[in-house]
């Protein structure tokens, strides 16, 4: 048996590092974890915030008989933006920010290179900031990170395409849709069919975003709730409403004065009834939502009375787990 070696990367997200590495041939393991700080065996929470001097980072196991360490590189230089200092994407701080831990010398020298003909080629206006690095002990991250994409396909998608990762990669590489399965996943959230809705929903949550139903008032999952935190899209995970714009309107349903993502929702007209009422749908999904009305309180005088079958919610001390950290500072002011 060819003996194995391992590389490390780290790209921002380690969730969007993994999948780019698990399909390419003579890989046999991508491990999502932190390195390059000096606390021992630090939690997601600390690295997350910043203050222990670890970056997510993938740990690659792989046959050097069948894949090249050059090769790798390739790879991991069409899932960043080299550029950036202060973290990838959506996601900042230096926990976030790029670099290439070399186990020996030779994978030094190969990164070096790589690091100069990409200089060279005069792909990017701004310098190169990637840093290349010492290897030094990798912590795997927790379980409900390891495979995170195939858990979580759609939140998954939805986290590529709303953090700008695959918008980035796409206009710098021209990516074609046959270049995907060997050097990314640069892909705008597709609709799952509605078979595979009907399998993952429940059949009230496809009714309703489906099938334009309603549910009963006073007898759904949050129209009580009353916990900090987000509202998504059921389907897709785009974020719709925030804790902070719920109010209570007596009327048994969630009720909200705004949206927390206005470009993810669309207002259309209802004449389904005698007096014409404005439908609302996510953008992404086109999952039906509920309805607004000009009965709400100031400044906005909005009402958009949502099903909660069409929704998720994501509690704040859980919203940097689940991708959706931007909107922690939300609830921290």
């Amino acid at each position: 048996m060819n003996k194995l070696e391992k590389a490390t990367f780290a790209g921002g997200c380690f969730w969007c590092m993994e999948s780019p590495f698990e399909k390419l041939p003579g890989v046999t393991e991508v491990a999502p974890g932190y390195t390059g700080g000096k606390k021992p065996n630090p939690r997601y929470q600390e690295v997350c915030s910043g203050t222990s001097g670890h970056r997510e980072a993938v740990q690659v196991t792989y046959d050097p008989s069948k894949i090249t360490y050059q090769e790798l590189l390739d790879v991991f230089w069409k899932q960043v933006d080299p550029t950036d200092p202060d973290g990838q994407f959506a996601d900042r701080g230096p926990q976030y920010g790029t670099a290439i831990y070399y186990h020996s010398e030779e994978q030094k020298r190969l990164a070096e290179s790589s690091k100069k003909a990409l200089e060279e080629s005069r792909r990017f206006k701004h310098p190169i900031v990637t840093e290349i690095l010492e290897a030094s002990e990798f912590y795997p991250a927790e379980e409900y990170h390891r495979g995170y994409h195939k858990k979580h396909p759609l939140k998954y998608r939805f986290y590529r395409s709303g953090s700008g990762r695959d918008q980035y990669l796409g206009k710098v590489w021209s990516m074609r849709k046959e270049d995907e399965n060997v050097n990314g996943d640069v892909t705008k959230f597709e609709k799952p069919s509605r078979s595979e809705l009907k399998r993952t929903l429940t059949a009230l949550q496809f009714k309703v975003t489906q099938e334009n139903g309603t549910e009963r008032p006073f007898e759904n999952e949050y129209w009580d709730n009353k916990r900090d935190g987000i509202y998504v899209d059921i389907v897709s995970g785009e974020p719709l409403f925030s804790s902070r714009d719920k109010f209570d309107s007596g009327t048994g349903w969630p009720s909200f004065s705004k949206a927390l993502e206005s470009d993810n929702i669309i207002e259309r007209e209802d004449r389904t009834l005698l007096i014409p009422r404005t439908e609302v749908r996510s953008r992404q999904a086109n999952s039906y939502l509920g309805h607004l009305f000009p009965d709400g309180p100031q400044p906005t005088g909005r009402r958009y009375c949502i099903n909660s079958a069409t929704l998720r919610f994501i509690p704040e001390e859980e919203l940097e787990k689940e991708g959706y950290g931007k909107y922690r500072k939300t609830f921290q002011d």
